[in-house]
């Protein structure tokens, strides 16, 4: 099972760092915590339609993300297929999509998913088992990734961000999940999961409140993205 190739990251990582700073005011913080070399993951929080984008573009290494399946059929595929990202199937514990992204983390590459599954709050109520799959079987590190200003309160799911508008991306230090040995692996999954969702929640808040971006509120989750 070969995943997708580096080249298609390195152009997309490019063009969406451009782009992103021209049509808006794009700022990315702690790009140095990011492991220069290695396998890592990109945790991030979910919002908007532009998030996997605007890490992507803001991130200091090329990067593939895990992205919902159904979002290739729609009109921007051919644009994730020829980017690198990764379809992910609805259904949980995908081993297609998650086996493509272990592939790139196997060749010291940088996978980006979103925990939380779909696009809501932000705020890492829940995050699903996937992010800390990927952990365990490639001890990569997990850099937990704040995205703030992609949705506002009271915006649609699809909606995105006037143009000009402020949006942050916030690196945080790396972790590696250390579940206690000697348990079974079902609760050793469960137990890297609530390490990485800990981590991620609590780097979310503290950007939030030092950019002064707040995340949005009661707005209707997404069924999946």
């Amino acid at each position: 099972m070969s995943g997708p190739a580096p080249w298609q990251a390195v152009w997309a990582r490019h063009t969406g760092s451009v782009l992103f700073r021209v049509l808006y005011d794009s700022r990315a913080y702690g790009r140095e915590n990011v492991p220069r070399r290695g396998p890592v993951i990109l945790a991030a929080n979910h919002l908007g339609f532009l998030d996997g984008a605007l890490v992507l573009g803001m991130a200091p290494r090329p990067s593939h993300f895990l992205v919902w399946d159904g979002s290739f059929d729609r009109a921007v595929g051919p644009l994730l297929r020829l980017s690198g990202q990764i379809p992910l199937a609805e259904a949980h514990g995908d081993r297609t999509g998650l086996g493509q992204a272990l592939e790139v983390l196997k060749r010291n590459g940088v996978v980006g998913i979103f925990p939380e599954g779909a696009r809501g709050k932000g705020d890492l109520a829940t995050a699903n088992k996937g992010v800390a799959w990927l952990a365990l079987q490639s001890r990569a590190a997990v850099v937990p990734t704040a995205v703030l200003g992609t949705r506002a309160t009271g915006r649609l799911a699809d909606s995105v961000p006037r143009p000009r508008s402020r949006l942050v991306v916030d690196f945080a230090r790396p972790i590696i999940p250390t579940p206690p040995m000697g348990v079974p692996g079902k609760k050793r999954l469960e137990v890297a999961a609530e390490q990485i969702r800990t981590a991620l929640a609590t780097h979310v808040s503290a950007a939030s409140a030092e950019h002064g971006i707040p995340l949005p509120t009661d707005i209707p989750p997404d069924l999946w993205s």
